[in-house]
């Protein structure tokens, strides 16, 4: 679905009593997943919003993000989940193990505009067109935006290629989440503009601190446009999921 009015169509100097939100953009998508909604303000994703989700390694990124798509999906999202870094029978096999069982497309593209292409013939056909859209990206540093004939990679490529996916999403009406690779000591790999450049930053991590909760998993929300910050949830994962522990929100409680 394209909204009516782009950001691009309103001239400077408008009176901000004169813009007309689109409604698709005041109706969040829930996700399914209480511990997910909570994070990210309590009532699901706002359509057009774009997120970055970091983890350290071995947190459980793509368990998360393939737990999302599958909720997603039963909650009549129509959902496709794109890899550049895993093939797609590894995909279907950690599926399987996590006994996903709602049917959502999958892609194994890493250009982007080709990627995008693939999305406009799902959106638009007549079975998919009036239900809200996500595109699951994993992982932003393994996509390329067709600068370089050679397929290089660089820091550049990734904000380039951020940059077409959040057009894309503001235009359509779409929500994306791009997956973004972070180094051993916890630092996000590549340039910390991509920080900016999102709606939302979410973060998976494996707490080493607390005795008690040692090992779980700590979801948490670093930066929301569209809600609140601060909500904290502790995950167990197990060898078919997450299961939440506890939950701290912004007031402490």
């Amino acid at each position: 679905m394209k909204i009516d009015v782009k950001i691009d169509d309103i001239p400077f100097g408008t009176n901000i009593q004169d813009i007309k939100v689109p409604s698709i953009l005041k109706k969040r998508v829930p996700t399914g997943l209480p511990y997910f909604d909570a994070i990210i303000g309590g009532e699901g994703f706002t359509p057009s919003m774009v997120s970055l989700f970091t983890g350290t390694p071995g947190a459980g990124k793509t368990t998360m993000m393939l737990t999302l798509a599958n909720s997603l999906q039963g909650h009549g999202a129509q959902v496709v989940f794109n890899t550049a870094e895993e093939s797609l029978h590894q995909v279907k096999m950690t599926c399987d193990r996590l006994k996903l069982r709602h049917p959502f497309m999958v892609g194994g593209e890493d250009n982007v505009a080709t990627l995008l292409k693939g999305c406009d013939k799902i959106r638009n056909s007549a079975k998919y067109k009036d239900r809200p859209f996500f595109l699951i990206i994993d992982s932003l540093q393994c996509m390329s935006d067709g600068y370089f004939k050679s397929g290089r990679i660089t820091s550049a490529t990734a904000e380039r290629s951020l940059q077409l996916l959040t057009t894309y999403a503001k235009e359509h009406a779409v929500n994306i989440i791009v997956i973004g690779q972070v180094t051993k000591d916890g630092k996000m790999a590549g340039s910390n503009k991509l920080k900016h450049m999102v709606d939302s930053h979410i973060h998976l991590s494996v707490e080493t601190k607390d005795e008690d909760l040692k090992g779980c998993r700590v979801l948490e929300t670093q930066k929301n446009r569209f809600g609140g910050c601060g909500h904290v949830v502790f995950l167990k994962l197990r060898r078919n999921g997450f299961s939440e522990v506890a939950r701290i929100s912004a007031s402490g409680v």
